[in-house]
């Protein structure tokens, strides 16, 4: 390569940075990149307003809490997607809240390094509100060996679900673990096993809320979800080899 092919190369790049870091709170060079892959180049706006809680320091990068919340779009939102951008399956979570749930989403996560992630949020104008957030970590989170598969007799508990209803002063908060390694085919040769599909239903089978899964959600996911009221209602789960799992709550 001659000096005048560097040249271009060069000031390429720093165009390329220059337009990563406009407006982005994190100056990631893959957002441009993540917003035509995942979002499709749609209407986008960094907003504050999406709170995306994470820490700024991984402990264990398997285990990543992570929590949105989209109360201030309340009425008005109709997806939340969520991806670590540097990951190497950078998608963790689509979620569709219906009427009686509210736009707030807590998870568990696993990140390889540090990275930024964002939590895009489609309201009825057909625009994405981006929150940001950055977690430092030492890494390996993604390719770590299995727990769960370290546990003898792991399959016999294989869509267990355990839950719990606890009262808010405007709704009510839906924490469940379901059991379940969730492989994402990237340890020693193990082909991908997760859940990738979940509905909270009412006693009557309306959904009130969907969620598709990827891989980079932690094993033995933990999720929480909030509920207008009190009543009753269960978890429907599929994962990505046809196995059905549902639990009353």
């Amino acid at each position: 390569m001659d000096w005048r092919s560097l040249c271009v190369l060069a000031l390429w790049l720093l165009a390329w940075d220059s337009r990563a870091a406009e407006g982005d709170p994190l100056t990631s060079v893959m957002w441009d990149y993540h917003h035509q892959q995942l979002l499709g180049g749609a209407p986008f706006v960094f907003d504050e307003r999406v709170r995306l809680l994470a820490p700024p320091f991984a402990e264990d990068a398997r285990q990543v809490p992570i929590q949105v919340d989209a109360s201030a779009f309340a009425g008005q939102v109709q997806r939340i997607f969520v991806w670590a951008e540097l990951n190497p399956i950078p998608r963790i979570v689509d979620f569709v809240p219906g009427e009686q749930v509210l736009p707030r989403l807590a998870l568990r996560i696993r990140i390889e390094q540090a990275t930024p992630i964002r939590a895009a949020v489609l309201t009825r104008d057909g625009l994405w509100h981006v929150g940001s957030a950055q977690v430092d970590a030492a890494g390996g989170g993604c390719t770590a060996p299995s727990v769960v598969r370290a546990q003898p007799g792991w399959e016999e508990h294989l869509g267990e679900v355990l839950g719990r209803r606890f009262p808010l002063a405007d709704a009510s908060r839906l924490r469940v673990q379901i059991r379940h390694p969730m492989d994402n085919g990237l340890v020693g040769g193990i082909p991908e096993f997760f859940l990738n599909q979940a509905e909270l239903r009412d006693p009557s089978g309306a959904v009130l809320a969907r969620l598709e899964l990827f891989p980079a959600v932690s094993e033995n996911p933990t999720l929480s979800l909030e509920l207008k009221g009190e009543g009753p209602s269960e978890l429907w789960l599929r994962d990505n080899n046809g196995n059905e799992f549902e639990a009353a709550l």
